[in-house]
C-alpha cells in the first residue's frame, strides 16, 4: 500500500517538517554529487556502524566517544539512494505535518530526533557487531507514524492498493506498515550470522521508532490552543 494523501486537518504551518524534508534532500544531493567512492567514505564516517560501538564498549581505544556518538545523530540525515530519500520524505510529508501541529514546532523537532535515536539504538542493539553503516531518516519517521497512528487512527488516507486508489483509515494503513516491518525484521534475523547484519533495510529501526513514537506521544503534551476557533 502506498499512501497518497490524508484528510486530517491541521491548524498551523508545518515549518519544522518542511525544514526536515528540505535538509534531508539537500544532504542527499551533496552525497550524490560526491561520486560512489567518496559517498561510501562519507557514509562510513557519518553513518552508524554498530561494530564501532561494540569495540568501544569492549574497551578498544580505536574509536573515540565522538566516533560512536555523533553518527547516531548524523546517520538519520543520510540516505542510500534517491528512491530511499524520496520515499522517506514522502511519508514525512503526508504524516509529519499533523504530528507537528499537535506538538508544536520545537516539541516536534525534539520528538523527531528522539525517535530517530531510539530507532537507531534498537537496530544497533540487534546487530551490534555489524560493519555495515546504517543510514536513513526512516527510524525517526517511523516514530512520527507511531504518533499519528495513536492520534488520528480514523483519519482517511488516500491509498494506492495494487490497481485501486481508495480511502482507508489511518490505523489500517499504518498498522499494516508496522506489521510488515516487524515480520520482515523477524525474517531478517534468520539470515544474520552471530548478530552480523549483511546490509539491506533496517527493519528493526522501523519497529523501534514506531513503538518509541507511540510511547512518546503519550508523554509529550499537546500544544496549547491548537484549535484556533475552539475558544470563541
Amino acid at each position: 500500500m502506498l499512501p497518497i494523501k490524508d484528510d486530517q486537518p491541521r491548524y498551523s504551518t508545518p515549518f519544522v517538517n518542511w525544514f526536515l524534508i528540505g535538509l534531508n534532500l539537500l544532504i542527499y544531493f551533496y552525497q550524490w554529487q560526491m561520486g560512489p567512492r567518496a559517498e561510501l567514505r562519507f557514509e562510513m564516517t557519518y553513518g552508524e556502524v554498530p561494530a564501532r560501538l561494540a569495540a568501544f564498549l569492549g574497551g578498544s581505544s580505536q574509536y573515540s566517544v565522538q566516533d560512536v556518538v555523533l553518527p547516531f545523530f548524523t546517520s538519520m540525515f543520510l540516505h542510500g539512494n534517491w528512491a530511499h530519500v524520496l520515499g522517506n520524505m514522502w511519508f514525512l510529508f503526508i504524516f509529519g505535518d499533523n504530528v507537528e501541529d499537535y506538538l508544536g514546532h520545537f516539541q516536534y523537532l525534539v520528538f523527531y530526533l528522539l525517535a530517530g535515536l531510539l530507532a537507531m539504538a534498537t537496530q544497533v542493539a540487534i546487530y551490534l557487531h555489524s560493519n555495515v553503516p546504517t543510514v536513513g531518516a526512516s527510524g525517526a519517521i517511523a516514530g512520527v507514524l507511531g504518533a499519528y497512528f495513536l492520534l488520528y487512527p480514523r483519519a482517511r488516507v488516500l491509498t494506492w492498493v495494487f490497481v485501486f486508489v481508495i480511502y482507508l483509515p489511518a490505523w489500517i494503513v499504518l498498522g499494516e506498515w508496522f506489521v510488515l516491518q516487524f515480520f520482515a525484521g523477524a525474517a531478517s534475523l534468520s539470515t544474520a550470522h552471530a548478530g552480523r547484519d549483511m546490509g539491506g533495510v533496517a527493519f528493526w529501526a522501523h519497529v523501534g521508532g514506531f513503538l518509541a513514537g507511540m510511547v512518546m506521544i503519550k508523554i509529550f503534551p499537546e500544544r496549547a490552543q491548537r484549535h484556533p476557533y475552539a475558544y470563541r
